[in-house]
This record gives structure tokens, sequence and C-alpha cells, in this order.
């Protein structure tokens, strides 16, 4: 692979309409006491230190080797290290540039579309909150590779492929953004935390002793859980629960007493309620409702 490479695209209603496309993306290290940024970019994003810039499309800029500064009308000036990602929003001011004494070498993405705007609508990226650290990551720094390939061949359907990859990346990033630097060991300890909530479905449990066998405090073992899954331990737990009491109304005869005895709840009555809290119908009424299907 090059070591500088850029590409500007041209993108037709046709690939608007699948909803994610690249505008733009590329590669370039920037030596020491260089003029930043290069002049061989296209005017609509050419900017100055100066006066800065509003683009009307997301970009995001990995940097590596090196470190700079970043500054947008939301964040104020930040210092960005090797390693940093930040991301660029429609109509949002911002400018960057590199120490001029130590240059960086920067990987970058434009993109667009209506599934891209959901990121920032359903709050998963924000212009308050858009650096992301250690993203240097293998994984990173593949998928970029990936995409610089597919541009370079465009073999058919090349911009729906890329949205694919992009998609991934934000993905990969949005995990680092949330997981940090642990995220490894986080995911070991949910997956094992999940698995002895499987293997005690039928009984009820104590989540401070499955977080002291898992060697962590309940306040940690709750906040990572949490940040891996969406819900708490216990949520998921009785959603675990649940879902098994579903398919035991499914796939066998029993009444609705004989499975909230069988899976460890308290009651019948705590069962019933719970059932139609999280499914909207009680359990009688959703094994009538799936046998009329049949």
């Amino acid at each position: 692979m090059k070591n500088s490479y850029r590409k500007y695209l041209m993108v037709f209603d046709r690939d608007k309409a699948w909803g994610f496309y690249i505008n733009n993306l590329g590669r370039t290290k920037i030596p020491i006491n260089s003029n930043y940024p290069s002049t061989d970019h296209p005017d609509s994003y050419m900017f100055s230190w100066e006066n800065g810039r509003v683009l009307n499309e997301f970009h995001l800029v990995l940097i590596t080797q090196g470190e700079g500064e970043f500054e947008s009308s939301p964040t104020g000036k930040i210092r960005l290290m090797d390693g940093d990602v930040f991301l660029l929003f429609p109509g949002v001011w911002h400018r960057y540039r590199p120490r001029k004494n130590k240059g960086w070498t920067e990987r970058w993405i434009g993109f667009s579309g209506t599934l891209a705007t959901q990121f920032i609508a359903n709050g998963f990226f924000s212009p308050e909150d858009p650096i992301i650290s250690n993203a240097d990551q293998a994984q990173i720094l593949t998928l970029f590779d990936r995409l610089f390939l597919l541009f370079e061949r465009e073999d058919f359907g090349f911009q729906r492929t890329a949205s694919a990859l992009c998609l991934q990346l934000m993905a990969e990033l949005y995990n680092l953004k949330t997981g940090g630097a642990n995220v490894a060991d986080r995911n070991t300890m949910v997956n094992r935390a999940k698995s002895i909530m499987y293997h005690r479905i039928d009984s009820s449990i104590e989540l401070k002793e499955i977080a002291k066998q898992l060697g962590v405090s309940y306040s940690k073992f709750r906040l990572d859980f949490k940040k891996q899954t969406g819900v708490s331990p216990l949520q998921y737990f009785l959603s675990l629960k649940i879902e098994k009491a579903k398919e035991l109304l499914l796939a066998t005869n029993k009444t609705q007493k004989e499975i909230a005895f069988e899976l460890g709840f308290e009651s019948d009555f705590y069962f019933n309620r719970l059932f139609k809290q999280k499914i909207g119908m009680a359990p009688g009424k959703f094994r009538d409702k799936a046998k009329s299907f049949f």
C-alpha cells in the first residue's frame, strides 16, 4: 500500500438510496515542519487554521505516529495523541493540525447517509465527545486497509461493500469508546456471568455472589455488565427466564404454574406479571396466540 493515498468519489443517487455511502478516504504522512493541510485537496475540503472549516458530511480521522491539536465549537481545544480518532460532524465548525515539531500520519474517511445520521440521533456519537483514544488497534487498521484496497480496485458494488466495512469500523470504535482499554477483560467477565446465569436459570441467584466468584466488586460487575449488554444483570437474568418460559409454553403442555415453578419464580402471580410486562400479554394468551398461527 502506498504511503500517501486519497480518493474523492462520484456518488450517485443509487448509492445515496442505500443509506450509507463513502465520499472520500485517504492516508497521508505529514512530515515534521510541514504546512498543513496540503493544498491538493478539492476546494470544498480545504481549510486554514485561522478560519477552520464546516463540512456537510461526517469524517472519521485516525492519527498515528505523531501528535497535534483539535478544536471545534462544542469542545474547545483538545490535544491529540498517537492512536486518537476524532469524528467531524456535518454543520459543526472545527479545525485540527499536527504539531510542527512532531508531524503525524493520518487516515480518514468521509461518509454520509441516513444511517450515519442515526448514529447521532440515537446518541452513539456526539459532537460534544468526538475523541476516541487508543484506536490504533489491529482490527481498526485492517478495516482501513481493506477500504483503501476496495477503492483502488472499484469492483462491482464497491460502494455498498465499503458501507458495510465502514459500519463495522464505526462499531469497533463505539465498542472501544464504551469498553475502553479493558474491553477484552470485560468480555470475559460478562460472558462468564452469562454462562452462570444460564446454568442457574431454574433457580434464584445472588448477584453479589456472582461478582465475588468473578473476582470483582458488585458495583464494577453491574456497571461493566450494563455497558456490555445495555441492561442490568438482574434484568438480563429475568429476561433469560422469560425467554425460556416462552420456549416451554410453545414446546410443552405444562401449565403456567408448572413453568413458573420449574424456572424458580417465587410465585405464579409474579411470573404472570413479569411475563406480561416484558412480552405485552399474559403467558396463556401468548400460548393461544402462537397456536393460532399453526
